[in-house]
């Protein structure tokens, strides 16, 4: 019995030091400046689908191409930095001319968004 417990409290401890281990190699694949580091991978997700549908654009649009894949940390492609100042300038705008309170309007209701102004077009008419 006591060879038991020692084994059960051995093997928990390797399989905690080996998660611990392998978290320690992990690097997010993202190089976030405007978006909150800890964002979760499906709002991250979200928040580039409603880019790619609001501007009428595929990932590549902004992400460089590294080879046949996309490095989506990569600051190569300009569009990228556009991105980020339209994103601050949305986030501004909201913040100083709409009541952004979801608990008196629907955010949907009182927010401007990338689709406000490109309506499915990467270069919208001024």
């Amino acid at each position: 019995m006591q060879y038991k417990k020692i084994t059960v409290a051995f093997t928990a401890l390797l399989l905690l030091l080996m998660i611990g281990v392998s978290y320690s190699f992990y690097t997010p694949p993202h190089n976030l400046k405007v978006l909150p580091q800890d964002i979760t991978h499906e709002k991250l997700d979200s928040i580039m689908h409603g880019f790619n549908t609001s501007l009428g654009v595929k990932c590549d649009f902004c992400h460089a191409k590294n080879g046949d894949k996309l490095d989506f940390a990569s600051d190569n492609n300009p569009a990228k930095d556009v991105a980020r100042k339209m994103l601050l300038m949305t986030m501004e705008i909201n913040k100083n001319y709409f009541n952004t309170d979801s608990t008196i309007h629907p955010a949907y209701l009182n927010t401007v968004t990338c689709n406000t102004c490109h309506k499915g077009d990467a270069y919208p008419e001024r």
